[in-house]
C-alpha cells in the first residue's frame, strides 16, 4: 500500500510539472514573457507601473519605450491609449523600424544635412532622412537597450551609456530616463545626461496617442487640440526648419483656442503641404514653466483628456501622417494614417545650426535636465 501511495504521489508531481502555467497578463493584455529577450547581447524586459486609481503603464528597456497606457474613459472602462507591439521582437528595427513610445536620443528630431560644429570642429552625422540626421541616426537610442537601474510599482529608471562616436556624435554620454506614475494619473518623465566631451543633446518621448482606445476605428482628426504657442518654426519640403519663427495667427497652426484637428490639417497651405499635415515644432509660450499647460488633447469619443507639461521651449506635434496601413500593432490592429498623434517636448529641430535659438550644447561638468508630464483625466 505504501509503495502504491509513493507511486501515486510521484505521478502527481510529474503531472504537475508537466502542466503548463498560464501567463499573468498585464491589464493591457501584454504577456511580460514576450518581452524577455536580448538585443546586441543586452537583456530586454517589460516593467509595469500601477497606481491605486487603476491606471497602468507598461515600459520596455528596449529603446526606453512606453508600450501601453491604460486609463479610464468617461464610462469608467479602461482604454489603452498608445500604439505599440505585443512582443519585443516586433520592436527590433529589422522587423519594424518604428519610434513607437521611444525615449529618443542623442538628438531628437532633425539636424540639417547631418552636420554640426562644436568649438570650431565639424562633425558629419548619418543622413537617414531626406539627407538629414533624424532622431540620432539609423541606430539611435530608440534601437538600443537601456539598462534598468531602478524599478518598482511606481517608477522605472533607465540608463543609456552612449559611447564617443555613437552615430558619429562626439563624447561619451551617460543618459537617464525615469518614468514615474503618480497617484493622480500623471506620467512624469525626467531626463538627465552628462558627457566627457562637448556634444549636443535633445531627448524626448515618441509615444503615439489615440485617446479613443480604438486605433483601428478612430482618427485623431476628430479630436480637439490646444497648443499654448503664438509661434512655430516653418519647414521646407524636406521637413527641415528654415530658421524662421513665424506667428500662428491666421494660419492652420493656430491652436491657441482649442479646436478640431480636422479644421486645418488638409488646408490649402504651403506649410501643411510641406509637413504632409502637421509635423512641426511649436514655440511654446510657457517659458519653461512646468505649471502651465503646453498642450491639451481631448477625445470626445472617449472623454479622455491629456494635458502635457514641459520645461522645454518647444513641442513637435506630429499627426501620424506616415502611418499607412503597413504596420500591424497590438491585438492585430492595423495602424492607418492619422490614427495617432505624437506630442514630443523638445528643443527646436536643427538648433545646433541656428545660433540664435536655445542652445543644445552639453559640456563636461554640466548636467542636462528635461522634464515632461503627461496628465490624464476625464471630461
Amino acid at each position: 500500500m505504501k509503495k502504491l501511495l509513493t507511486l501515486f504521489f510521484a505521478a502527481a508531481v510529474i503531472a504537475g510539472c508537466n502542466q503548463k502555467k498560464e501567463p499573468v497578463l498585464t491589464a493591457s493584455g501584454l504577456n511580460p514573457d514576450d518581452f524577455i529577450g536580448t538585443y546586441n547581447d543586452a537583456p530586454t524586459a517589460l516593467y509595469t507601473l500601477t497606481n491605486e486609481a487603476g491606471m497602468e503603464v507598461c515600459i520596455t528597456n528596449f529603446g526606453g519605450r512606453i508600450v501601453s497606457i491604460m486609463v479610464p474613459d468617461k464610462d469608467g472602462k479602461m482604454q489603452d491609449v498608445v500604439l505599440g507591439f505585443d512582443k519585443i521582437t516586433d520592436y527590433f528595427p529589422e522587423n519594424n523600424a518604428s519610434d513607437f513610445g521611444a525615449a529618443i536620443g542623442r538628438y531628437a528630431n532633425r539636424i540639417n544635412q547631418g552636420k554640426i560644429t562644436i568649438d570650431g570642429t565639424e562633425y558629419q552625422l548619418p543622413q537617414n532622412n531626406f539627407q538629414h540626421c533624424l532622431h540620432g541616426g539609423p541606430t539611435g537610442w530608440q534601437y538600443q537597450v537601456y539598462e534598468c537601474v531602478e524599478a518598482d510599482a511606481s517608477h522605472v529608471k533607465l540608463l543609456r551609456v552612449s559611447p564617443d562616436g555613437d552615430n558619429k556624435f562626439p563624447g561619451e554620454v551617460k543618459a537617464y530616463v525615469t518614468y514615474t506614475l503618480t497617484a493622480d494619473n500623471k506620467i512624469e518623465i525626467a531626463y538627465e545626461a552628462t558627457t566627457d566631451a562637448p556634444t549636443v543633446i535633445n531627448m524626448t518621448n515618441h509615444s503615439y496617442f489615440n485617446l479613443s482606445g480604438d486605433p483601428a476605428g478612430h482618427s485623431i482628426v476628430d479630436d480637439i487640440l490646444y497648443v499654448n504657442a503664438s509661434n512655430y518654426t516653418p519647414v521646407d519640403n524636406t521637413y527641415m526648419t528654415t530658421g524662421e519663427i513665424a506667428p500662428v495667427a491666421e494660419t492652420p497652426f493656430d491652436f491657441t483656442t482649442a479646436h478640431l484637428i480636422s479644421d486645418g490639417i488638409t488646408a490649402d497651405n504651403e506649410q501643411v503641404r510641406n509637413g504632409n499635415g502637421y509635423d512641426h515644432n511649436w514655440v511654446l509660450d510657457t517659458a519653461g514653466d512646468l505649471s502651465q499647460v503646453a498642450v491639451e488633447l481631448y477625445c470626445p469619443a472617449s472623454g479622455i483628456d491629456l494635458k502635457v507639461y514641459t520645461d522645454e521651449p518647444g513641442i513637435q506635434v506630429y499627426s501620424g501622417n506616415f502611418l499607412n496601413g503597413t504596420v500591424t500593432g497590438k491585438k492585430g490592429v492595423v495602424y492607418n494614417q492619422r490614427h495617432a498623434i505624437c506630442l514630443e517636448t523638445q528643443h527646436y529641430p536643427d538648433s545646433p545650426n541656428k545660433a540664435d535659438w536655445p542652445s543644445v550644447i552639453l559640456r563636461p561638468g554640466e548636467t542636462y535636465h528635461s522634464h515632461c508630464v503627461f496628465a490624464f483625466s476625464v471630461k
